[in-house]
């Protein structure tokens, strides 16, 4: 997978998570991720068009989007609801917005946009059919785990 195509989905979180929250990011090791489970309790999903065709997550842990969502808002969130769930589908948003206006520099026309949100462990996370890999990129942040997922056919 080429790097120059996942990097504004890196760039884009990191930024929005650093802008909105305050949130300082540590990388870990990358890997491919064989199955459709997710590594967390809340994903944003996203899908690219046009010139690439992919999927895109941005999944967090309970810790880590109550944290995020409290630094934003400046009061406590204590557990996952409809704020968390906005909250979640308005980072992605961000993301997609952020990912569109990045690969449109390097003169593809995409549109990557914020599909649905997934809650749950057992709320499975598709990518597009026929697939070969997905790239899982796991990050450390102050408030908790965050792991984007970017799959491109």
């Amino acid at each position: 997978m080429d790097a120059t195509l996942v990097n504004p989905f890196i760039e884009g979180t990191l930024h929005i998570l650093d802008t909105t929250a305050f949130v300082k990011v540590k990388p870990e090791t990358p890997f491919l991720k064989k199955d459709r489970i997710p590594h967390g309790d809340i994903s944003g999903l996203l899908e690219i068009s046009g010139d690439l065709t992919g999927t895109a997550a941005v999944t967090f842990t309970e810790k880590s989007i109550l944290g995020i969502v409290s630094a934003m808002f400046g009061e406590d969130m204590p557990e996952i609801n409809e704020e968390i769930h906005d909250a979640v589908g308005e980072i992605s948003n961000m993301v997609a917005g952020h990912v569109t206006t990045k690969i449109a520099e390097m003169d593809k026309k995409v549109t990557v946009k914020f599909k649905e949100i997934k809650i749950g462990q057992d709320a499975l996370i598709e990518h597009i059919e026929g697939a070969q890999h997905v790239l899982a990129l796991p990050f450390r942040t102050t408030k908790g785990k965050v792991l984007i997922e970017v799959c491109y056919s």
